[in-house]
């Protein structure tokens, strides 16, 4: 047998392939090409003779020298788990400059520890017929080319006498002589940089970092016993299901989509992102991605499925960032805009329609919204008190002012909201308020405007939201009860701006509409860009329309309070949102993102690692903060992805797919069930039905964990019927083999 090996310079993993091809006598050739020219941009990547590429290094090798015992293929597989969830990513966080801090290295340190247990009086760390087990090679490369030409080396040479020894006697073999003479590499820094380069985490240099808080998704050995009880009507149920060969097709939906009666017509829309800057992770998994799962999901259950959004241009936002870069409004907005799309085609988030609120049919449909609330008696005009800035001779509205927040004490908070508590606040009433362009203290100055009268459309509203709020997450419902309970108070709709949508109303040419008055009727504009027929989506005749909104919970009050206002004000039997998902804080390293100071990872910065979007993807809705802020660090992305997307999820399909194409030229003969068949479909049936449960309620994060265990169950499954013996025996043996892959 042949193996081709690419790998990029210097990558300790092409050491293992190496020595493991050298165990099972096979001939090798290994190829030095640029990182993203190997499968998936994981290298190194390994092509057997047959043509199938693999790109997980732990996978080869086990498929390269296969464990022989059942005992030994555990402790194997126990080993290297632990070597690429743990042991890798730990001296991938600490050893990125070489130097050890002692107050830095105590999660190595225990690995380390853990290790040198393991192998006391021991030769190797498993027996497994007197040769080198793929535990011991894998966890030998990995610290022999990392740690044990540092600093930290030296003290483990001095501490743990058992991996000195183990160290030392392996590198003696004839065999890893031959290996080491093959592929020569530079051990220690460069060694870990080469596998940062190409692995699916990036090094970190965080000195403090912590797991996100999302519970662990490996099941409690009670819930496992709980979980293997199956009965007799669920294996019945199964056993007439798959005979009855009914299955749904997913059907292809026309363009423009558009609801049906006597269908379920799902509207989705995520929260607009303002073009001042680069959306962060928290804000991709707070609406467009959260929406986009969820969207996948309708479309996959044969829903008539809208999802739209676009950028939030208007408003304070993006006249300060003009100002900033010494551009126009326009300018920015285009500028952001092209980023925003960018960022969100490489996160495969799957639009119908990502438009933006700088159209004539969002200026067209927010002046006539209006005129129509104007005219139903819900809008006043007060004399009202506004910050002037003397040095830059304009109004400070919103963005243009910061100061102490009133309530919480918090000392940036804007001018229309505090980032401290959440809360919306006044300019007028921030403490020791100042000018965001010249940090000069403003005065206050008469103003006419405009204001929404909320407590006229109080038990409006109460009515409304007593009846859909059932369907709205736990933050969301936190966020807006207040609101309603401690009364609304008139919300001012105009501001002195020169950047946003004109007031129809003459002695008003020089004000435009608050960007909060303005923001959500671009749901309708950006709809009416999709198809002229948009009113079938949002003023239904004959149909039912169910109207999802995601976002993160500082929106929460302008989706649940002055949206929903703006539409029962009008009376014109619009949409009304039914689900409100708002999510809690995706924190970065115990820290908050902020666009402002850079903190965080951004979602160019996502692309720009090499780090496919599909992982990305996988491990924000991992870790979506849906009852509690979350929190990101880079170990804990590289655990995640090492043991549940590759060692879990990634490992069962490659698993079936490699014994598929080995034994059965890619084709699933027919196949007839047994009893463990049975049982195992059972338990998949009952994850299914959680997880479709978790999703009808957007409940993403319970749905990823159901998707999980049944992979879980699946390598379990694999593991225990160990069809790879059985193909190679009788052919009473052979036949239930076609099972196993599927």
């Amino acid at each position: 047998m042949k193996m081709n090996i690419s790998t990029n310079e210097g990558n300790p993993n092409t050491l293992k392939l190496v020595i493991a091809a050298k165990v099972a006598q096979y001939a090798v050739t290994v190829k030095t090409v640029q990182p993203k020219v190997g499968f998936l941009s994981r290298l190194p990547s390994i092509e057997l003779s047959s043509g199938l590429v693999l790109f997980s290094t732990n996978a080869a090798m086990q498929l390269i020298v296969p464990s022989s015992s059942q005992e030994s293929k555990l402790l194997n597989n126990k080993w290297l788990e632990w070597e690429i969830s743990r042991l890798q990513p730990a001296i991938a966080f600490y050893g990125n400059t070489g130097i050890y801090k002692t107050t830095q290295k105590s999660c190595l340190w225990s690995l380390l520890r853990e290790l040198n247990n393991a192998l006391e009086d021991k030769q190797y760390l498993i027996k497994d017929n007197n040769d080198l087990s793929l535990a011991d090679i894998c966890i030998w490369v990995t610290l022999w080319s990392t740690v044990m030409v540092t600093e930290i080396g030296n003290e483990l040479n001095k501490k743990y006498l058992s991996i000195k020894n183990w160290i030392s006697s392996i590198e003696l073999l004839p065999v890893i002589q031959d290996s080491i003479e093959e592929y020569k590499f530079e051990r220690g820094s460069k060694a870990i940089f080469s596998i940062q380069a190409v692995s699916w985490f990036p090094v970190n240099t965080s000195s403090n970092p912590k797991p996100s808080k999302p519970a662990d998704l490996q099941l409690s050995p009670t819930k496992e016993k709980e979980m293997e009880a199956v009965n007799q009507e669920e294996i019945q149920n199964i056993s007439s299901n798959w005979s009855s060969k009914s299955y749904l097709d997913v059907k292809t939906f026309p363009y423009p989509v558009l609801p049906k009666k006597g269908e379920k017509n799902i509207l989705i829309t995520s929260a607009l992102p303002y073009v001042n800057n680069v959306p962060h992770l928290g804000n991709i998994i707070g609406c467009v991605l959260s929406a986009d799962i969820f969207a996948r999901y309708c479309r996959q259950r044969n829903y008539n499925t809208l999802f739209i959004s676009g950028t939030d241009e208007y408003g304070t936002a993006t006249e300060a960032k003009a100002l900033e870069e010494k551009t126009t409004p326009q300018n920015i907005c285009d500028k952001f805009f092209d980023i925003h799309n960018d960022v969100y085609r490489w996160f495969n988030i799957g639009f119908d329609y990502f438009g933006r609120t700088t159209t004539p049919e969002q200026t067209e449909i927010v002046q006539s919204f209006f005129l129509k609330i104007k005219s139903e008696g819900y809008v006043l005009s007060e004399i009202v008190d506004q910050l002037l800035c003397e040095s830059c001779d304009r109004f400070l509205a919103d963005r243009f002012v910061e100061g102490t927040c009133p309530r919480c004490k918090y000392e940036d908070a804007r001018g229309d909201q505090c980032d401290g508590c959440g809360h919306l606040v006044n300019a007028t009433d921030l403490i020791s308020p100042r000018c965001k362009v010249c940090s000069n203290r403003p005065i206050v100055k008469k103003s006419q405007q405009f204001f929404l009268d909320l407590p006229k459309l109080e038990n409006k509203l109460k009515e409304w939201s007593s009846t859909v709020e059932k369907g709205w997450s736990s933050v969301a419902k936190v966020v807006a009860k207040p609101w309603l309970r401690d009364g609304l108070k008139p919300r001012c709709i105009t501001r002195d701006l020169k950047w946003g949508i004109p007031v129809p109303i003459k002695g008003f040419e020089n004000k435009v509409f608050y960007v909060w008055f303005d923001a959500p009727f671009g749901y309708i504009s950006i709809t009416k860009r999709y198809t002229k027929e948009y009113q079938q989506w949002w003023k239904p005749t004959d149909v039912q329309v169910d109207l999802y909104q995601f976002m993160a919970k500082d929106n929460v009050p302008f989706h649940a309070i002055m949206f929903p206002a703006y539409l029962l004000a009008a009376n014109e039997g619009y949409t009304l949102m039914k689900h409100l998902m708002a999510t809690e804080y995706l924190n970065y390293e115990d820290t908050k993102f902020s666009k402002s100071r850079g903190i965080g990872v951004f979602g160019t910065d996502a692309r720009d690692t090499g780090i496919p979007a599909d992982v990305w993807r996988f491990y924000l809705a991992y870790v979506r903060p849906e009852t509690q802020d979350s929190n990101f660090n880079w170990v804990d992305l590289a655990t995640k992805n090492n043991s549940e997307l590759l060692n879990n999820f990634g490992n069962f399909v490659n698993r079936a797919l490699v014994f598929a194409e080995k034994y059965f030229d890619s084709k699933i003969p027919p196949i007839e069930l047994q009893e463990d068949d049975l049982i195992l479909l059972a338990l998949a049936q009952r994850e299914l039905s959680s997880y479709i449960h978790a999703l009808e309620q957007a409940k993403l994060r319970d749905g990823l964990k159901n998707v999980l265990a049944i992979s879980k169950h699946g390598n379990q499954y694999m593991q225990f019927q160990e069809p790879w013996v059985k193909i190679k025996g009788t052919d009473n043996d052979k036949y239930p083999c076609s099972v196993r892959i599927t």
